[in-house]
């Protein structure tokens, strides 16, 4: 498992369907060794988001996407530990405000995007505008067609102005997602939780994931690439994504760290200026 398994990235529009995909890791990974690969990363991943914070030349744009129980919060949750809070923040998209509807789709977004220096999660995101949109005819199909073109532009946009871009769709099996909205009712610390919605929505499964089997079909790029993820076991979705964030950000390493250097031979030559403008008594 020396890089993430190259199957589970989307890197071109075409045809795509997610039941194609797994839920669940190979049936011979060991969970305790995988855990501590993923510690490793961890710790690569947050030398990584270091270097871009401070080399200041990249902001970095996660977006999490994924059923209801599909682990978007533990998943932001697993990453937050090898981060710093002055570099990372999450932005959570729920149904749109009345200001929000009276702008165009893309507006409550763009707003959050990470500035150079940031990384940004986005939980939820545009991709809701082409989803539950769509599954449950909130606009009319002539609309939520147009956007895929519309948020791949987005997406080149982001990209053109020095932003890296990985999209996450987190996979869950409709088996699984049964049997954590049930785990649900029967902890007590986890009871604040329940939503009947959750229920509601489970009925239009089939359409869900034809919503998101188009979307990632149809907005999946070599810069702003999908990775579905298997979401069924907690141990190996956070192996996946710790390992695609590393991926993603180790070729910008040596360029950050170049650029570091050249910012440290600047305060030395500050520092020797000021010294010799104004010698300590």
């Amino acid at each position: 498992m020396a890089t993430t398994h190259e199957q589970f990235w989307v890197r071109k529009p075409g045809k795509f369907d997610l039941a194609d995909m797994p839920t669940k890791p190979e049936a011979d990974l060991e969970r305790e060794a995988v855990e501590t690969m993923t510690e490793q990363l961890g710790k690569e991943m947050e030398e990584l988001l270091d270097l871009l914070f401070f080399a200041g030349k990249h902001g970095f744009l996660i977006v999490l996407q994924g059923m209801d129980t599909a682990g978007k919060d533990g998943t932001i949750r697993h990453m937050l530990r090898f981060t710093h809070a002055q570099s990372v923040r999450v932005a959570s998209f729920k149904v749109p405000t009345p200001q929000e509807l009276a702008h165009d789709f893309l507006w409550r977004c763009h707003d959050k995007t990470p500035g150079k220096g940031e990384t940004v999660i986005f939980n939820r995101s545009h991709y809701e505008d082409v989803g539950v949109v769509r599954v449950h005819n909130l606009v009319d199909e002539s609309v939520w067609k147009k956007r895929f073109d519309h948020i791949n532009a987005f997406e080149n946009l982001l990209v053109d102005s020095n932003t890296i871009v990985l999209k996450v769709f987190l996979h869950i099996s409709k088996e699984e997602q049964e049997e954590r909205l049930l785990e649900r009712e029967q902890d007590a610390e986890d009871a604040w939780k329940l939503s009947v919605n959750d229920w509601k929505e489970r009925r239009y499964w089939k359409e869900y994931q034809e919503a998101y089997s188009d979307a990632i079909g149809k907005c999946a790029s070599q810069d702003a690439p999908w990775l579905v993820v298997p979401g069924d076991k907690k141990w190996f979705r956070n192996y996946i994504v710790t390992q695609a964030v590393v991926e993603t950000l180790k070729p910008y390493r040596e360029e950050w760290m170049e650029s570091l250097k050249q910012v440290g031979k600047e305060a030395k030559k500050e520092l020797e200026r000021f010294r010799i403008a104004a010698p300590q008594k």
